[in-house]
């Protein structure tokens, strides 16, 4: 058996290298973007005050 430097599991040929990944900017973005909502979420959820219903009127 030989090795090749290519999986051909990677759906690569052996004269071509494989696809580059996402830019670094691109998984910044979307690990940031993932942050907010969990954040977003998390304040929401626990009823902290924060978000849309924190100027209702209720006269606190």
């Amino acid at each position: 058996m030989t090795d090749s430097p290519s999986d051909p599991a990677a759906g690569t040929r052996p004269g071509q290298s494989p696809a580059p990944g996402a830019p670094r900017w691109v998984k910044v973005s979307g690990a940031v973007a993932l942050a907010l909502i969990v954040l977003f979420l998390v304040l929401h959820l626990s009823g902290s005050g924060f978000g849309p219903g924190m100027h209702s009127g209720s006269g606190h």
